[in-house]
């Protein structure tokens, strides 16, 4: 792998959790990593609460928006580093064939565009999204990747998506 490295987030709709990480990594990445992000049944749409709360953080939306993973599975794609589902049904999905064979790891979160009560509680689902999304990523960018063998980094990929109940209980890898 060489840099800048190539990251694709997938989830089922692409319209929050996998934009949200996207936006992320585009920008803690400092031009080290290159964020994409798809959906498996993307809806067509990035929800407004996504745009509203990238846009008051400063992210760029632009080229936000929502689409399949077949256009990132198909010739002329940007080849994958790595490959993180941020959503439990994407993961539990047939995936396509990426080409170089990225790493891949599942990194779950409640879906926010699920969220139901009051649009404070709603808007309220959105930003803790960001934040969990934006302390995995952070520590994902840092990681020594010039002195990790394959296994050691997918160990380390797995542990940044295992539940806080794991690591707490000292599962989470050295």
């Amino acid at each position: 792998m060489t840099c800048p490295y190539n990251v694709l987030f997938l989830c089922t709709g692409n319209s929050a959790r996998s934009i949200i990480a996207e936006a992320v990594l585009n920008r803690e990445g400092m031009g080290r990593f290159r964020g994409f992000s798809a959906g498996s049944k993307p809806k067509g749409d990035v929800h407004a609460y996504t745009l509203d709360l990238l846009a008051r953080l400063n992210h760029d939306t632009r080229a936000a928006r929502s689409k399949s993973w077949d256009e990132f599975a198909g010739p002329g794609a940007p080849q994958m580093d790595f490959v993180f589902t941020v959503c439990d049904q994407a993961a539990a999905e047939e995936c396509p064939f990426w080409p170089g064979q990225p790493m891949t790891a599942h990194w779950g979160l409640p879906d926010p565009a699920a969220a139901t009560g009051t649009e404070a509680e709603v808007r309220l689902a959105f930003s803790e999204t960001y934040r969990m999304l934006r302390n995995r990523i952070s520590i994902f960018v840092n990681l020594p990747f010039g002195s990790l063998d394959q296994l050691s980094l997918q160990d380390r990929l797995d542990g940044i998506g295992r539940p806080k109940a794991d690591v707490d209980k000292g599962r989470e890898p050295a």
